[in-house]
């Protein structure tokens, strides 16, 4: 087992079994959790950040995430929660630099400038470094949040919905930078909504529907027809893409309803 191997058999949140695993999200690997709104893929990323109280059976490389010292779990695990645009007064590359420096204090060095310039050119900030966080719109903030969260190096790397605010040019960026971090070895977990942004960078995956898991594991066989269309209640249409991860389309709800009226059934509209 890698030291930075996650593992989670439940977890429970004002008594009572909120998730039940085991949930494996290995070093080198990106595991997404998917599902609808409500699911509870926030609540699961917080219980593991130690944001969200909760009574948690999961082991960090094999040692138990209740035997940690404090210190050392908040330093292992980074959680980047869904953003909204900061008022802060900091420049870019200052928030950046704060960010490193909260785990690495004492004066700036030419390797910690280095660093931080190193996240900036990954996210495509560097013509925005001078800019301040009030000034960005959402997109441009929520890339300078992702820098902060890598250029710490934490052993656990958590996002909720990284990719909300952004384009596609920019998602890809994200995805793809995240995706390197998890060669590095790294452990990255994100919740995302785009199945095909799943499909195409996930390693693996957690189903997740009112506050429970259906199904985890390897990406390819969770991303079916079969497993999705009753986690999210649409009709999908499964193929391989050119690349030869699933390619999935939404074809309607399995039931419509209108307001004050009966299911429409098979008239679902395209969505």
């Amino acid at each position: 087992m890698h030291d930075d191997d996650l593992l989670v058999q439940s977890v429970a949140l004002d008594g009572r079994l909120a998730i039940e695993g085991p949930l494996a999200a290995p070093a080198g690997a990106v595991t997404v959790l998917l599902g609808p709104n409500g699911a509870g893929k926030s609540t699961l990323l917080k219980a593991l950040a130690g944001i969200e109280p909760a009574r948690l059976e999961a082991s960090l490389g094999g040692r138990e995430l209740a035997t940690l010292p404090a210190a050392e779990r908040r330093d292992a695990f980074y959680y980047l929660p869904q953003l909204g645009n900061s008022q802060a007064a900091l420049s870019v590359h200052e928030a950046v630099l704060l960010s490193y420096k909260t785990l690495h204090p004492g004066r700036v060095r030419p390797t910690d400038l280095a660093r931080v310039e190193a996240a900036l050119a990954g996210m495509g900030l560097e013509a925005l470094a001078g800019r301040r966080l009030a000034s960005l719109s959402g997109g441009q903030y929520q890339r300078v949040a992702i820098a902060q969260a890598v250029v710490r190096r934490p052993r656990i790397l958590m996002m909720d919905e990284p990719t909300s605010a952004l384009d596609l040019h920019q998602q890809l960026r994200v995805l793809e930078w995240l995706r390197a971090e998890a060669d590095s070895g790294r452990t990255v977990l994100l919740a995302l909504h785009d199945l095909n942004l799943a499909a195409r960078f996930a390693d693996r995956c957690w189903l997740l529907k009112e506050g429970r898991c259906r199904l985890a594991g390897p990406a390819g066989s969770c991303l079916t027809a079969d497993h999705l269309e009753p986690l999210f209640d649409v009709r999908l249409e499964v193929d391989a893409g050119e690349d030869g991860a699933p390619r999935i389309q939404a074809l309607g709800l399995r039931q419509r309803c209108v307001p004050g009226g009966e299911p429409l059934g098979s008239r679902a509209a395209r969505v």
